[in-house]
């Protein structure tokens, strides 16, 4: 196994698009985190309050979300579109091998990543609209709540790229199911709307990132949702995987 995570991470930091993606990121989460934060500080009446600061410094996580998932599609996807993946189940035949080496590797690197970015994002978005007092547990419930909900992002990305092999398929079903969808459900009349909207995927992760439960999910409920979806995504594709020629 170790042979096979050595393997994955030479494959990520040695693709060009890999450090480019993982920078889009980055980029997106400080640059719109000074943006947003900037535009508060102006409108604002007076000081910005703390939650106000916390939550303005994450508003680019919707955009950062679509970055590292794609990354994410872009880590199996591409080895069908080269023609690679013949090469890597020759050297691991055990195809679940192969996806679990892929999934620990990726996911420790995209969370190494989006704890960096998170981060950045904070302490530029608190300099720039300079809340009168910060809680270090909202500071941390934050951090720790953005940096976890990216990575299921990614992770969630991966199990589409598994499923679709098709990279712009992938990217695609990845918008629709983080992006368009869950605003489309928000729609929907009635309790069972309502319920549906609470569960489906992002709704439900963001939860922890805002910190705030809906009426039927707590924050960690919420995260726990979503990450319901990216198993089923990435076990849906593990099945695929198995039974279909590379």
């Amino acid at each position: 196994m170790i042979d096979i995570l050595r393997s994955e991470w030479t494959k990520i930091r040695s693709v060009r698009s890999t450090v480019w993606t993982l920078a889009a990121t980055v980029g997106l989460m400080v640059g719109l985190s000074a943006l947003l934060s900037f535009s508060v500080k102006n409108v604002a009446d007076g000081p910005v309050p703390g939650l106000q600061a916390i939550a303005a410094s994450l508003q680019g996580i919707m955009f950062a979300q679509v970055a590292i998932a794609t990354l994410g599609v872009l880590v199996i996807s591409s080895e069908y579109r080269t023609g690679g993946i013949h090469t890597s189940l020759m050297s691991v035949p055990r195809r679940m091998r192969l996806l679990t080496g892929k999934l620990v590797v990726f996911g420790a690197t995209s969370l190494v990543v989006s704890a960096l970015a998170s981060a950045a994002a904070l302490g530029v978005g608190v300099a720039f609209t300079q809340p009168p007092a910060l809680e270090l547990g909202e500071v941390v419930r934050a951090l720790v709540g953005a940096s976890l909900y990216l990575t299921a992002c990614g992770l969630f990305g991966l199990g589409l790229g598994t499923l679709v092999r098709h990279t712009p398929g992938a990217i695609v079903a990845a918008i629709a199911l983080m992006l368009v969808l869950p605003q489309l459900v928000n729609q929907l009349p009635g309790q069972w709307g309502r319920l549906v909207a609470e569960h489906f995927t992002t709704n439900a992760g963001l939860l922890l990132v805002v910190g705030e439960g809906s009426d039927s999910l707590s924050p960690w409920g919420g995260f726990g949702v979503y990450l319901a979806w990216v198993a089923v995504a990435t076990l849906a594709g593990a099945v695929l995987m198995q039974r279909r020629d590379a």
